[in-house]
């Protein structure tokens, strides 16, 4: 029973498919019937799944990609919300624009491979910036 979490992956994303698509029931019965020979997706075999699965792509349906994983660190995640908090203020909110600033304050990289110590010093260098860009906005009004 190896490929059963393969499968479920497979279920998994024929189901987020049809949601993205808002394909209404009879629609959703009516792809899987022709492509995968079932009304069922419980039913069908895993290469008519991967079928069933190319079916919504050439009907246009785009899988999302898989979103960032959250930092496991406090420390760092402190820095993604600060940087966040600052993005309307930058020119450029990229992520790699936020390396840059962490080299610069630390040397080291990435905010995910910041010590504590080290991410301390960058969260206070964005804190510094922040409060400079809203003064700055404050006598602007």
């Amino acid at each position: 029973m190896s490929g059963a979490p393969d499968r479920r992956a497979l279920l998994a994303r024929i189901h987020i498919a049809r949601k993205e698509m808002a394909l209404d029931e009879a629609s959703y019965r009516a792809v899987l019937l022709r492509v995968g020979k079932h009304e069922s997706a419980a039913a069908i075999d895993d290469a008519a799944l991967h079928r069933v699965l190319g079916e919504f792509k050439r009907l246009g349906w785009v899988p999302q990609k898989p979103r960032a994983k959250r930092p496991a660190e406090p420390h760092v995640a402190k820095i993604y919300a600060l940087w966040g908090a600052l993005a309307p203020h930058v020119t450029d909110a990229s992520l790699g624009a936020l390396s840059a600033f962490c080299r610069r304050q630390t040397g080291v990289a990435s905010p995910a491979w910041c010590s504590p110590e080290q991410a301390n010093a960058v969260i206070e260098g964005l804190k510094a910036w922040l409060a400079r860009e809203k003064a700055r906005e404050a006598a602007a009004e």
